[in-house]
């Protein structure tokens, strides 16, 4: 069965493509733990598909002291964990951009927040799950990440960003590596631009402007399903709408070097 996980915690759940593929993830038939920052969203969701089909906590992944205690109490070691089989980091908008084109000029003082939000809080989320899945070594289990078409084709407008999302695809590319005798499978989305209220007028005033008010990016419903198709059939790296382009030419020349370099320690002992 390539898509086996009968429950799914959400990371990001909360609005955007995260929101989206929660819903989608119910209606296959899967107990969906939705988590996010925003609490009356989590609540809306589980009113909406209702208690038997999901589930909700409150967490704030930029705050990453706060996510093991989280791993801890909410998951691992709770009476009857909500949790068996599968975790979906899906990525959270930082709360300001870290660019503004008008000027040119990278605001430092906001450096850390994609950083965080886009990398470390992934690390830090995979690191307090693994043993608690790497012990059910008998049962499939994943960890599905959201970096971006931007890990791939970094763009002027935001260029932390894409470096933070350029960072997590490499870091998975080596954890895919890392687990891939383990009963772990290491899934990637790569969205491209999607029309939810990141790119809207309120948070992409200049971007919005130069599209005359035109939906920007391709729509939600797009996505998800061009997404649940290729995790449904059991891809482990998934490329939505335009970074089809990149991750079918250029990337997989870069893979297959990364594989090649791989081989190479392994036989010099490394």
């Amino acid at each position: 069965m390539a898509f086996p996980y009968k429950k799914v915690l959400l990371v990001g759940a909360t609005s955007g493509i995260g929101r989206a593929l929660a819903g989608s993830l119910v209606e296959h038939g899967c107990f969906v733990i939705a988590v996010g920052r925003r609490q009356e969203l989590l609540d809306s969701f589980v009113q909406e598909y209702g208690a038997d089909k999901a589930a909700s906590f409150s967490l704030d992944i930029s705050k990453l002291d706060a996510i093991l205690d989280f791993v801890k109490r909410y998951v691992i070691l709770s009476a009857s964990p909500v949790l068996d089989n599968d975790i979906d980091m899906v990525d959270r908008w930082f709360e300001q951009r870290d660019f503004i084109p008008s000027r040119f000029r990278l605001r430092l003082c906001q450096l850390g927040d994609p950083t965080a939000v886009n990398y470390l809080s992934y690390v830090a989320l995979a690191k307090g799950f693994l043993p608690f899945l790497m012990a059910k070594s008998d049962t499939p289990t994943s960890l599905i990440f959201t970096s971006s078409n931007l890990a791939l084709v970094p763009i002027l407008r935001c260029s932390n960003y894409c470096a933070s999302k350029a960072a997590l695809h490499h870091w998975i590319l080596c954890l895919r590596e890392q687990l891939k005798n383990t009963n772990i499978k290491v899934i990637e989305i790569f969205p491209p631009i999607v029309q939810t209220e990141l790119h809207d007028p309120k948070h992409q005033p200049d971007m919005a402007a130069t599209v005359q008010g035109k939906p920007f990016g391709i729509p939600v419903k797009e996505f998800t399903k061009e997404t649940m198709e290729k995790l449904l059939a059991g891809d482990d790296q998934i490329p939505v709408g335009l970074s089809n382009i990149a991750f079918n030419s250029w990337e997989q020349q870069r893979q297959q070097a990364f594989r090649g370099v791989v081989e190479m320690m392994r036989k010099g002992g490394f």
